[in-house]
């Protein structure tokens, strides 16, 4: 409040952010990530499959949303935006395929008691970059999300950035990384998240 008080008697946004918090608020630094010439094609390709990657997870159809990682992929929800590996270091969320696959069968169990009532989600994702694309075809890309779950008589609110890695296979592509960057991944948690986001 004493923030509020001195915006109010000096009338600088600067000096209020100078009192508020110690610092005044910087660019991040960091240079802009890559973005890749691709056509129209492409582009159209792979915002159609993670359009349809949102679709399915709010129709909660969670086999369908496993098949889309090849038999080597994760899902990683790590805590920070500076984590480099899922592996061996605290996240949120690691996952392999066979642990997806288990974690899919718990939810949809009967007597998965935690899912009754069962959630309800809205995905929108956008801002979709290819990063990357190499000799075989595969992807690197990245996107901005936001959802809104509603559990229980509440509404909670998700957002944050997505980055996949994406292997072209006969079949269309398929996930060999999703990584996950939540806004507040680093924040307090008084629920347990129960799928993916």
């Amino acid at each position: 409040m004493s923030g509020v008080r001195a915006s109010e008697k000096s009338g600088s946004a600067t000096q209020f952010a100078e009192e508020f918090d110690g610092a005044p608020a910087k660019p991040s630094g960091k240079p802009l990530p890559p973005m890749a010439q691709v056509s129209g094609d492409l582009q159209r390709e792979v915002e159609r499959f993670l359009y349809r990657q949102a679709e399915i997870l709010d129709d909660r159809r969670w086999d369908d949303y496993v098949a889309l990682f090849t038999e080597s992929g994760h899902y990683w929800m790590p805590v920070t935006e500076t984590q480099t590996t899922g592996d061996g270091v605290p996240s949120i969320f690691y996952e392999d395929v066979d642990l997806m696959r288990l974690r899919a069968k718990r939810v949809m169990h009967p007597r998965a008691w935690s899912q009754k009532p069962g959630h309800r989600t809205s995905h929108v994702v956008s801002n979709v970059i290819v990063e990357s694309v190499d000799a075989a075809g595969n992807l690197v890309v990245r996107s901005k999300f936001y959802m809104s779950e509603f559990r229980r008589d509440a509404v909670r609110h998700f957002a944050g950035k997505y980055r996949h890695e994406l292997k072209k296979t006969a079949g269309g592509y398929r996930i060999e990384l999703q990584r996950v960057d939540l806004v507040n991944g680093d924040g307090t948690w008084d629920y347990v998240i129960q799928t993916w986001v």
